[in-house]
């Protein structure tokens, strides 16, 4: 087993694990994102750019290194994905391989994502300008990226759906499917569910 990414427990972000997987019995984890492999209090930020990680959970072994701001690993049909955040790529993991897969560049820092049928559903976001975004790779795209969802179909890797936020929300933190629903209603932060505060999600037809 390799030696944690951090001496001990303490007060103090370090190396901000910010992603888990399950295994997909849903019960065990197996694998962990963090922006970076330091021991200091915040010394992630030094390298954000490049300093995220892949760790395997049951032996603490770093897969990959080299991730932009890594988020939301996911095992899927024997597959284990990841979003490469600070380029806005969906990326899958290959066994042995010092980088990872791209499957599909996105306009937005991908942060969020599930799976339905052959498709991943990718969150995807502006960068703020913030000590916490800026320097990214995405950066220099800034004025073109959009915040809202991304559809991208895994046999293809071509991206064959989005829904966009034109306004009023900056950001995507998580992306939940839910099979079955046609027309789900999102609500927003305020508990008195009035027509101001509610949006339905209709399909097209």
């Amino acid at each position: 087993m390799e030696a944690p990414l951090y001496s001990q427990l303490a007060v103090g972000d370090r190396c901000h694990l910010n992603g888990l997987a399950f295994q997909e019995d849903g019960q065990t984890p197996a694998y962990v994102t963090t922006l970076g492999e330091t021991d200091t209090e915040q010394g992630w930020r030094e390298n954000k750019a490049a300093g995220g990680c892949l760790v395997e959970v049951s032996s603490g072994k770093v897969l990959l290194r080299g991730l932009s701001m890594p988020h939301s690993p996911r095992l899927y049909r024997g597959n284990l994905y990841l979003l490469n955040s600070g380029y806005g790529h969906l990326n899958r993991y290959v066994p042995g391989a010092e980088r990872p897969e791209v499957l599909a560049a996105l306009p937005g820092f991908t942060r969020g994502l599930d799976f339905w049928a052959d498709h991943a559903f990718i969150g995807l976001s502006r960068i703020r300008e913030t000590a916490v975004f800026g320097g990214l790779p995405l950066q220099e795209h800034h004025d073109t990226l959009r915040c809202g969802l991304g559809i991208v179909n895994l046999s293809t890797r071509q991206v064959v759906g989005s829904f966009w936020f034109n306004s009023g929300v900056e950001e995507v933190f998580a992306i939940t499917v839910l099979p079955g629903y046609h027309n789900p209603v999102l609500i927003g932060p305020d508990t008195n569910l009035d027509a101001t505060q509610t949006t339905w999600m209709v399909p097209a037809s």
